[in-house]
């Protein structure tokens, strides 16, 4: 996801993404865990839209 998505979104809506992000990095780890799957490019992803989620968070609290 782009930063400008996230930045048209309001602030509730990012907290949402971040929470199914999260839910989507767990569940890509305990497939990973459990070798049902071979996306470890995926976790890099995933951990960069959630941070770049929570750097949206922080220039909108400003």
């Amino acid at each position: 996801m782009k930063a400008s998505e996230l930045k048209a979104k309001s602030l509730d809506e990012v907290k949402g993404e971040i929470k199914e992000l999260r839910r989507a990095q767990f569940a890509l780890r305990m497939q990973i865990a459990t070798q049902q799957s071979n996306k470890v490019d995926q976790l890099r992803k995933l951990r960069r839209d959630i941070a770049r989620a929570k750097t949206v968070i922080t220039e909108k609290a400003k």
